[in-house]
Order: structure tokens, then C-alpha cells, then sequence
């Protein structure tokens, strides 16, 4: 039995994946600070290992979830099926006023395709994001999200063009900024030292304390990780930048999965790559915050690179946060062994791209959001418990 106060409209929020806490957090608190709605919150499980998610909610200050749906790992359509068979009981037993659902999981698209079969309004935060690149999962879980959405709350500006392109009204939209940027300026001041990190994990002193700077690699798209022979060329190509910069590399534990398949981690035990398990929230934000440069395939971690001014290399494509190229630190330098090595030397020898801060990336945009969603939904009653 989920527990909610009587007459007040139930803003449901659904997570399901660690980049998905990250962007709860502030809005959480955000309903939590606001009188007239009640904000409950589903985790689907999707990430179920602890270091990927139970730590995030300690870490990140959000109470525990008032459903966990526990479904685990499985291919994309059975994950995506199971989050729509568990979680609608728990939409008709709330009966919320929407559901609310954050970034491009699949536990985004399952729980707003629930939502929209039962006629409840769908909220997207993070709305109208497109790398145009439709062989990544995320993107279909993007567009179709965004094509069912009643409001649609972006990031940045431009995109809005993609959503009007798209033929969703200018009228269901709201530029509030970014919430991972929300949870970033919030932690910022107790993010570990990463000399504190780097000793911790580093067993065999090849980082620590050698003065040399360092590196944060992440990775984990299929595109990057399940093909052995890509991976290994990969993985070939960031040794060598190792030598140059040293790299501590907390590695999904998908990502990690594979590197053993390949055979990989003598090869990486040798370099001047440190692997480990995920870190916590704020040992990971001191390491990006202190970083000489970060390599990812990460779509949050390019805002969260630009937002500290750290060089990002993205080691992919297309992405889907353009912005972070044009006014923020990232380079888009795909897997091309060339390009990575030339934006490293270039970073060694002038420190890097600067940029700047993009519009309303200020650390306000659960406040917006809720404010939007009070106007919209205060008048919504539930029925009394």
C-alpha cells in the first residue's frame, strides 16, 4: 500500500538508471519544498547492482523510493515489457495526477507508454535532446517519449526546434535548464578529493601522488563495448593516451563484463589505465572536477564537463547535446585513433577547450519545473485515501 495524503494532486516520478537519480534529486526535493503536490517515487530497477544504484540514493540525499519494481537486466523489448506489466498496478493504485519521467531509459518510454494507454498525463524532463543517430536505443526511447508527452520541460533552447520539427506544439513546451547541473552545483562542495580517490583505489601507486595529472575514462555503449575487436582497438588507442596521461577508469559493470571477454585486463593491468568498480557520487565529482581531461561516451557527463570547464573528448559520432560542443568543453572525436591522440597532445601542450556555461545551467531548474507543474496540476484532487 502506497501511502499519500489526501486531496493533493500525486506527482508520480519514475527512475530506473544511475544518470536518472542524478536528475530526480533536486525535483524530489523541489515537490518536497512545495505545498501543494505530493511527489512519489517508483524505481524501476533496471539498475539493480548497489554501486549503480541503492549508493546514489544515500549519496545524492533522496529517500528511499516508495516502489521498487525489481527488474533487472534483460534485452531492451523484455526489460521494457516487465516495467510496463509491474508498473501499472502502481499507477492505478496512485492515481496520480501525471507521471513524470526524466532522460531516455528504458524506463522512460515504459512507464510514459503506461501512463499514456491509461490517459494520464506525461511529464518529460530533459525533453527534445536528438543525435539524429536512430541505431542508439536511447534515441527511440527519446522520440517516442517526447511524441506522448503533455509537457516537456528542455535543457536548452534548441531544442524546441527539434521538438517543433517534430510536430509537438510550442505550447507543451518549457525551457527550465538542467537538472543534472541542479545536482551538480548542490554537491559540488562535498565532492571527495580526487588525490583522496585516486589513493584510495590505486593499489599499486602507479597514479597516486605522481604528480603527472590524470584522466577519467567511462564507457559503456554497446556501440563502444560489445564488439571484441572494436573494443580492443579502443582500448588499444586509450593505453596509448595513458602514457601520455594517466586514466582512472570507473568501469560499468556492464563495460567491465566485456573487457574480461576480450581478454583485456592484463593488457590494462600493466598501463597507465586504473580500472575499478563504479565510485560513488562524490568521489566521481571530484574526480571530474580535478580531471586534466575526461574521455566518455556519457551524454550527462558532457554537460557536467562543461559545467566545471573540464575538456571532455567524446568518444562517439553524434550526441545528442550539441551545446556542450558549441558553448561548453566538448570535442567530438569518436573512436579515430588519430583524433584522440591529437586532442590529448593538443590538451598537454595548451590546456585544452575552454567554453562557457550555457543559459540556466544555474542549479534552478527543479524549482522552474515544479512551478510549471503546480500551475498545471494543483487543481487536480486525488481521491481520499
Amino acid at each position: 500500500m502506497i501511502e499519500t495524503p489526501a486531496g493533493l494532486p500525486v506527482i508520480l516520478s519514475v527512475v530506473g538508471a544511475r544518470p536518472n537519480f542524478m536528475k530526480i534529486a533536486p525535483i524530489q526535493r523541489a515537490l518536497a519544498a512545495d505545498p501543494r503536490l505530493h511527489g512519489c517515487l517508483v524505481h524501476t530497477g533496471q539498475h539493480y547492482d548497489e554501486a549503480m544504484s541503492d549508493s546514489f540514493f544515500a549519496d545524492l540525499g533522496i529517500a528511499p523510493p516508495d516502489v521498487n519494481l525489481a527488474v533487472g537486466s534483460a534485452s531492451h523489448a523484455v526489460q521494457t515489457a516487465d516495467i510496463m506489466r509491474r508498473f501499472e498496478p502502481v499507477l492505478d493504485e496512485v492515481k496520480p495526477a501525471c507521471v513524470l519521467v526524466v532522460g531516455d531509459v528504458n524506463s522512460t518510454l515504459a512507464a510514459a507508454l503506461v501512463a499514456a494507454k491509461k490517459d494520464v498525463p506525461v511529464v518529460h524532463v530533459e525533453a527534445g535532446l536528438r543525435s539524429y543517430d536512430r541505431s542508439m536505443p536511447e534515441e527511440i526511447n527519446r522520440v517516442l517519449t517526447d511524441q506522448i508527452a503533455d509537457l516537456l520541460f528542455t535543457t536548452e533552447r534548441r531544442a524546441l526546434d527539434n521538438l517543433t520539427r517534430e510536430g509537438i506544439g510550442a505550447d507543451k513546451v518549457h525551457f527550465v535548464g538542467n537538472v543534472m547541473i541542479d545536482t551538480l552545483k548542490a554537491n559540488l562542495a562535498r565532492a571527495v578529493p580526487a588525490r583522496e580517490t585516486i589513493a584510495a583505489l590505486d593499489g599499486t601507486g602507479r597514479l597516486a601522488g605522481d604528480g603527472r595529472g590524470f584522466a577519467v575514462l567511462t564507457l559503456h555503449r554497446p556501440s563502444n563495448v560489445d564488439d571484441p575487436e572494436d573494443l580492443r582497438a579502443l582500448m588499444a588507442t586509450l593505453i596509448e593516451v595513458a602514457g601520455r596521461l594517466p586514466i582512472v577508469f570507473p568501469a560499468h559493470p556492464r563495460t567491465r563484463g566485456r573487457i574480461a571477454e576480450a581478454g583485456l585486463e592484463p593488457e590494462l593491468a600493466r598501463s597507465g589505465v586504473l580500472m575499478t568498480s563504479p565510485v560513488p557520487y562524490p568521489a566521481m565529482l571530484g574526480l571530474l572536477a580535478e580531471a586534466n581531461a575526461v574521455l566518455t561516451d556519457s551524454g550527462g557527463i558532457q554537460e557536467e564537463t562543461t559545467a566545471l570547464g573540464v575538456p571532455c573528448f567524446t568518444l562517439r559520432t553524434s550526441t545528442e547535446r550539441p551545446i556542450t560542443v558549441e558553448e561548453g568543453t566538448n570535442t567530438m572525436v569518436g573512436t579515430d585513433r588519430g583524433r584522440i591522440l591529437a586532442g590529448v597532445d593538443d590538451l598537454l601542450a595548451t590546456g585544452g577547450k575552454a567554453g562557457r556555461v550555457p543559459e540556466l545551467w544555474d542549479g534552478q531548474a527543479a524549482g522552474r519545473i515544479v512551478r510549471v507543474l503546480a500551475d498545471s496540476f494543483a487543481g487536480s484532487r486525488t481521491p481520499a485515501a
